[in-house]
């Protein structure tokens, strides 16, 4: 027997049970307060841990601190919103050693105010020097 799929498709996926997606821990969050500049305050919940978190708009040029989620307010409950992760930051790696630092040998290179004018006095050209 011959098939009318090309051997090399990929399998269908099944489409999602409400079993399945029951399956999933819930991500919601509750709004209990917002700021005039837009800022939400919120009680989440992801999977069994309750977290307190304030949520700000994304603003052009400004960086994202922590993830960009996004709300959709349920119908019966409107402050009640299921949450969707848009972007995860990636997570630190622990390293066993901190970063090596430059090594230099003597004595650190400070130059305080007093030293600058010092230095402009001793090494500063001379106006009569110039001229000649």
């Amino acid at each position: 027997m011959t098939s009318s799929k090309p051997r090399s498709s990929p399998p269908e996926a099944a489409p999602a049970t409400p079993a399945a997606v029951a399956a999933s821990p819930p991500d919601v969050a509750l709004v209990h307060r917002v700021t005039p500049d837009g800022t939400l305050h919120v009680i989440r919940r992801r999977g069994d841990q309750l977290e307190a978190g304030a949520l700000s708009p994304l603003r052009e040029g400004a960086p994202i601190q922590g993830e960009v989620l996004s709300l959709r307010p349920r119908e019966n409950f409107p402050l009640l919103c299921d949450v969707e992760v848009l972007y995860k930051p990636p997570a630190a790696k622990p390293t066993d050693k901190p970063a090596p630092r430059a090594q230099r040998k003597g004595p650190a290179q400070v130059a305080t105010d007093d030293y600058r004018d010092n230095w402009d006095s001793i090494w500063a050209t001379k106006k009569s020097d110039a001229l000649n």
